[in-house]
Order: C-alpha cells, then structure tokens, then sequence
C-alpha cells in the first residue's frame, strides 16, 4: 500500500453508496478500481500526472521549452530545435495528453459520485422537513383547537 492508497481495497466508500450504486468516496483517486497492482499503478500515475502538469510551475517549464525551441530555430541550430520540438511534439502530445485525461476522467468521475450523493442528501433532507412541517401544522391545528373548546 502507498501513500496514495492508504485505505485497504475491501473498504467501504467514506460517504456511502448513491442509490445507483456509485461509490462516493472522500479522496478523488479511491475512484478508480485497485485490484492489481497495475491498476493501482495506472491511477497513482494520472492522478500524479494531472495534479502537476496542472500546476504554474509546469506552465513555466512548457513556456522554457518553447522559448529554448524559438532559439533554436532563430539560431538555426537544428540539434536544439530537434531536440525541444521532438519533446514539445511527440512526447507531450502523444504520452501527456492522454494520462491527462484519464486523470481528469478520474476527477470528473469523483465530482460525479460526491455530486449525486449531495442531491440525494438534499432530497432526503427536503422530504423530512415536509413531513416536520405537517406535524407542526397537526399540532398547531390540535393546540388551538384544544385551547379554544377549553
């Protein structure tokens, strides 16, 4: 078990069950399913992946890159805009991108399960008051017709 996956796998979600049977959980990365070990691998990677290349820091090292690829091609030093362009367009294009969405398919999957179970809480709170409210109005009806035949 690692940092990310501090809960045993067999372990209830923190906040229950929606009554579709989606698991909420309190943590975004407990979404993913953790049977093997390379499922657990899989969603520590784009969990990782997505919370910093989603940083400014990241954002600043992606601005270097194109500035050193500018260089490059101002310099006509092809060695160099190979180099940052061959980085900038296969690897963050093809191996980036795609971790990126699992991690925000994982995220939005989270969002999703905690979304439905807050709504179904509500609903359950809102159909509770209504019946609070028409016991008020019962005894309200009944003290007053009480205290007015006394």
């Amino acid at each position: 078990m690692t940092l990310v996956d501090s809960q045993p796998v067999d372990t209830p979600p923190a906040h229950g069950w929606t009554r579709h049977g989606h698991a909420v959980h309190g943590r975004t990365v407990d979404h993913l399913p953790a049977r093997t070990a390379y499922q657990r691998f899989n969603k520590q990677v784009a969990v990782w992946v997505t919370s910093t290349v989603g940083t400014m820091t990241c954002a600043y090292l992606f601005a270097l890159l194109g500035m050193v690829a500018m260089y490059g091609a101002f310099t006509e030093n092809v060695a160099l805009t190979l180099i940052a362009g061959s980085i900038s367009g296969y690897f963050l294009q093809l191996v980036l991108l795609p971790a990126l969405m699992v991690g925000q398919n994982l995220q939005s999957a989270a969002a999703d399960s905690r979304a439905a179970k807050t709504f179904e809480d509500v609903e359950a709170l809102r159909t509770e008051m209504r019946e609070l409210t028409t016991l008020v109005q019962t005894f309200i009806v009944q003290h007053q017709q009480s205290s007015g035949s006394s």
